[in-house]
């Protein structure tokens, strides 16, 4: 099981959230599980959501996209560029929502509603931690409301599901 932190920052009208999660497992592993598209398949996505498709050009300046198919069958696709990669310490990309091909949408597109931007900047650290790795993940822009809550709960669920793959 995964010790869970989630804490918020809030500046300028948006929101930072932050997530610290310590797994029971080596900071290669957890590194790996987020640059390997085939372990990546095992835990993205929120509890009974899948993740059918997940494409990852690992390098700075290359892109991923991945899709979360809920339990409806609806997909949620989303993608991003890698801004810094620092192995095994941090990974820095943008986050955007996305259509199958890649292209980025509006959130209106998933029915999100309100003041949110086309574009995030997902920061995750790993750190060792006393033979565990301590990781944190930064998701900044966010506005504050439901949807950053239900954004907050999908995460965690999400590494809930990293935690048991890790196993």
């Amino acid at each position: 099981m995964a010790e869970n932190k989630t804490r918020r920052n809030v500046a300028k009208h948006t929101e930072e959230l932050v997530i610290t999660r310590i797994f029971d497992a080596p900071r290669e592993l957890v590194w790996k599980a987020w640059k390997d598209p085939e372990l990546m398949k095992r835990w993205w996505g929120p509890k009974n959501f899948t993740a059918p498709v997940i494409k990852i050009d690992f390098r700075i300046g290359g892109k991923y996209l991945y899709c979360m198919r809920s339990p409806e069958g609806q997909d949620f696709w989303s993608t991003g560029v890698y801004r810094e990669i620092v192995e095994p310490e941090r990974i820095v990309c943008t986050d955007s929502f996305a259509d199958e091909k890649g292209t980025k949408v509006s959130p209106s597109h998933y029915g999100i509603s309100g003041d949110w931007p086309t574009e995030f900047l997902v920061t995750v650290t790993f750190e060792e931690h006393e033979g565990k790795t301590k990781m944190t993940l930064r998701h900044a822009g966010i506005p504050p409301g439901q949807m950053s809550d239900m954004a907050e709960a999908g995460w965690n669920e999400s590494f809930d599901k990293l935690a048991e793959s890790l196993k």
